[in-house]
């Protein structure tokens, strides 16, 4: 069957049910709320006869539903404090920066501060609806979180979260194996990296042993080997709870980890689209033009593939780029043997503070041609433009390619 996604928003929907008086609980409209009233935010404030009003947006109803309100009749201290933030936010701005507080004896706001806090309460609200979408999408316990309080940034128009590989037409990313260890406490003499004729990869706390080069061989569906097999590690998907955060550098999105990650222990896999490197070849010089492109070779065994995280991918697709980072790639076969497919994981070269963004060389094997949404864009020097470097690392290299 065919599934085509609704252009319209919920809050279309919502009002148009309202407007013809339908309930539909799929979207939240039944017998109950279908004439109720909701703040969804605030976006105007004056006073008239020295009463204060607030101008309310009503969760599901057009904005020329929109009603002056006093006070005394809101019932909404969260929004009501967001209000107030975001004010103060805007004038701090246009005061460069210095905190300032609105007088007492202000009537009415200036058009400007209350453009900049309706636009501001929209984007709040749209990052929050994408992060409960992420977090719908994504198949690992860890939380993802959304923050942005640096511009007017909303969520990216086009991307499509993804937890593995989407091949394109005629490439497989399972070759059908049908055989696993029979090992009933790995790793034995003949567990999956023996039998492929490597070291296990991880010791007993679970943390990488290998040195960076070397392939990741984890037991597949096949094995015999339960769940908590020590070497089924990145296959479980990201174990820390992460954060998507705009930089306030210039660089875009980022991603910071909101727990400790210490040395070696796995973060998360590099997803996206399986393309024919001809095929990435196309999309490379249509992306030049948008000057952003995530194209990863996959270039262990072969040049034959390469990964494209620029529409679908998890996570990762936000990693910027760094001189100094502190995640490597290592390639990775559980339920696909071909070398010219393996999976791409990162793990932590070093203990990671919470709070601490993550990054990884955007020039390491394998990584050649990936870029970031922003300016910190790599491209493959043979094409393209020399791209100035904004990690700030007292090592960097001045350049990405």
């Amino acid at each position: 069957a065919w599934y085509v996604p609704c252009l319209a928003s919920l809050e279309t929907l919502q009002e148009l049910c309202r407007k013809e008086n339908l309930r539909c609980k799929s979207i939240g409209i039944t017998n109950r709320n279908l004439k109720s009233y909701e703040v969804e935010y605030l976006c105007d404030y004056k006073v008239d006869e020295g009463t204060e009003y607030y101008l309310v947006k009503w969760k599901g109803w057009p904005e020329s539903s929109n009603t002056w309100e006093p006070l005394k009749n809101l019932k909404c201290p969260v929004l009501l404090q967001n209000f107030l933030c975001d004010q103060n936010e805007y004038l701090s701005r246009v005061k460069e920066g210095k905190a300032l507080k609105v007088k007492n004896h202000v009537k009415a706001l200036k058009p400007a501060v209350a453009d900049y806090i309706v636009k501001k309460a929209k984007q709040r609200i749209a990052l929050q609806r994408w992060k409960e979408e992420l977090n719908r999408k994504k198949n690992h316990k860890a939380m993802i979180l959304v923050e942005n309080t640096v511009d007017l940034e909303g969520p990216p128009l086009d991307f499509y979260y993804i937890n593995e590989y989407k091949p394109a037409p005629g490439i497989n990313v399972i070759n059908g194996i049908t055989t696993g260890c029979e090992c009933s406490d790995c790793p034995a003499e003949k567990c999956c990296p023996k039998e492929a004729g490597f070291l296990l990869a991880y010791n007993k706390r679970k943390k990488l042993k290998i040195q960076p080069g070397l392939p990741i061989y984890e037991c597949n569906s096949y094995c015999r080997c339960g769940p908590d097999c020590p070497n089924r590690i990145v296959q479980k998907g990201t174990p820390y709870s992460l954060c998507i955060f705009r930089t306030n550098n210039g660089r875009g999105w980022g991603v910071k980890t909101l727990q400790k990650i210490k040395t070696n222990s796995f973060v998360m896999e590099y997803v996206g689209e399986v393309i024919t490197s001809e095929e990435a070849e196309r999309r490379g010089q249509l992306y030049d033009n948008q000057g952003n492109t995530y194209l990863f070779d996959l270039d262990y065994d072969s040049d034959e593939f390469t990964v494209d995280a620029a529409r679908y991918g998890n996570v990762s697709h936000f990693v910027n780029h760094s001189c100094d980072p502190n995640l490597q790639v290592f390639n990775v076969f559980i339920d696909n043997l071909d070398l010219r497919l393996p999976r791409i994981a990162l793990f932590s070269t070093r203990t990671i503070k919470a709070g601490e963004e993550l990054t990884f060389d955007y020039q390491m094997k394998g990584s050649i041609d990936l870029t970031s949404d922003s300016a910190d864009g790599l491209s493959p020097s043979k094409k393209r433009i020399r791209t100035v470097c904004k990690c700030g690392a007292v090592c960097c290299r001045g350049y990405l390619n």
